[in-house]
């Protein structure tokens, strides 16, 4: 792609049709025939090339043709291109209305090219020394927002840290963050910058066998993974295609709807998620310094986001109980008090139940203690699929549990509990380890006016339950 951005020289009109105008790079190749050429100039003279079936923005001088010797005619063309010093072409000049009003001599031509190959030079070393600018500039920023990434947060705040850093850094517009998620089988988005909320780009997961196919040795540079638009179309089913490039351009170096994907390993070496960039501001394929920049931002963020996934387990388990992922004792603690000063604040009853698993010995005994362990989380898991949202579960100990139920009168209660017991007893049955539960009930208010005396009376209710072969005893 040629354009003439702001390199227009001339009158109001000539840089009124030409400024901003741009070119595809093969627009030039029949101009550029080896018949125009002329001392390293592409000369073509009016009336040797057809213009009439070429589209394309050009100026022509207005005002009658010259008659003088050699004269410069209307729709003459004189076009000079100046190479980088690998070859490629980096730009034109397209010169014309010379003050003469002759066409240029041989001599005038030389130094034509020459003052080209010289303005060849100073480009090459001008996007050269920008480059190099943009290299330190984003390096800075990638250690910037490295150091960031170590710092405490949750798994979420890294993700964001991570868009961000891509974006500014390496000059991204969209840039996204998919992470695997085991039970669907697919890489949903967690974090993205540049789409709105809600759009497909960021709604569409990818399959798994879909990354798989887009994770070819073939397309693998520094680590990551870069695809031309038809390749990927060809890798990925429309399942997963949810946005196409709109920052494109056209020619070999040029950024024109591919795939850019660079994956997140665990220690293992298995993909746990992928960073998707898009829409590079320059509207170029990412250089070898910008993707090995990527590797490292995603080799950073994979160690940041296990950093931060064990600060939340930490956190998590501060709270909750590593085996059945309930509510442990300290927060059950802490749940009672905050209960009991609304109830005694706001006259709304609660009630606590306190349960013992009957029959965990046995299962322990004859099956083993991780045949134990699978059955108290399987009670939990029933626990908290049978509660309403404002309630809540805990293990206190090691076969018993406790709920929480807000708002709700004593008579309200038996019922909760015979579901729960009755759905206990059909799951255990069906998965052969047949199982049951003791429940003990306790309503906050009348005589119980405070935690201890409430925890006191719901498991003297579960073991009065226990003795008499109930499946609830309601207190006293």
């Amino acid at each position: 792609m040629i354009s003439a951005e702001g390199f227009v020289h001339g009158n109001e009109r000539a840089r009124a049709e030409l400024l901003h105008s741009t070119y595809p790079r093969e627009w030039f190749d029949p101009l550029m025939a080896d018949r125009y050429l002329r001392r390293g100039a592409y000369v073509i003279e009016q009336g040797t090339f057809d213009w009439e079936t070429y589209l394309g923005p050009r100026y022509i001088p207005s005002g009658p043709p010259s008659s003088i010797p050699n004269a410069w005619q209307r729709e003459d063309e004189l076009f000079v291109p100046f190479r980088h010093s690998d070859g490629h072409i980096l730009g034109l000049f397209s010169v014309g209305d010379p003050v003469s009003g002759r066409r240029l001599s041989n001599e005038e031509l030389d130094v034509l090219v020459a003052v080209t190959l010289q303005a060849a030079v100073l480009v090459e070393a001008a996007q050269t020394n920008a480059a190099w600018e943009r290299s330190q500039n984003g390096l800075a920023e990638l250690l910037a927002v490295s150091g960031r990434l170590l710092e405490p947060g949750s798994v979420q705040d890294v993700l964001d840290r991570v868009c961000a850093g891509v974006r500014s850094a390496l000059g991204f517009d969209k840039v996204q963050i998919q992470l695997h998620d085991p039970v669907t089988a697919t890489y949903r988005c967690s974090a993205s910058l540049g789409w709105p909320d809600g759009d497909r780009a960021v709604t569409t997961s990818t399959t798994d066998a879909d990354l798989a196919r887009l994770l070819d040795p073939e397309f693998e540079v520094d680590g990551c993974y870069l695809l031309s638009h038809d390749a990927g179309a060809a890798r990925c089913s429309q399942a997963s295609i949810g946005y196409l490039s709109q920052y494109n351009g056209a020619g070999p170096n040029a950024w024109n709807r591919h795939w850019l994907a660079v994956p997140m390993h665990d220690r293992d070496g298995h993909v746990i998620g992928t960073i998707w960039a898009d829409d590079p501001h320059d509207r170029l394929l990412p250089s070898t310094e910008i993707l090995q920049a990527l590797r490292v931002f995603a080799n950073q963020a994979t160690a940041a986001l296990d950093s931060a996934g064990r600060f939340e387990e930490m956190r998590f388990l501060a709270e909750h109980d590593p085996l059945t992922r309930l509510y442990n004792r300290r927060a059950f603690n802490d749940r009672l008090r905050v209960e009991a000063t609304r109830a005694r604040r706001y006259g709304t009853p609660f009630a606590l139940v306190v349960l013992d698993v009957n029959g965990f010995k046995r299962i322990n005994d004859r099956h083993g203690h991780l045949a134990g362990d699978a059955a108290l989380a399987r009670v939990a898991d029933l626990l908290n699929n049978q509660l309403r949202a404002p309630d809540a579960a805990f293990r206190i100990g090691g076969d018993e549990f406790a709920l929480v139920l807000t708002e709700i009168e004593l008579g309200e209660v038996t019922p909760v509990v015979r579901r729960i017991a009755a759905h206990l007893a059909d799951v255990s049955t069906a998965e052969g380890h047949a199982v049951s539960a003791s429940f003990g009930v306790a309503v906050f208010g009348g005589t119980i006016k405070d935690e201890e005396t409430l925890l006191r009376s719901a498991d003297a209710a579960m073991y009065a339950a226990k003795r008499s072969g109930e499946d609830v005893h309601l207190a006293a």
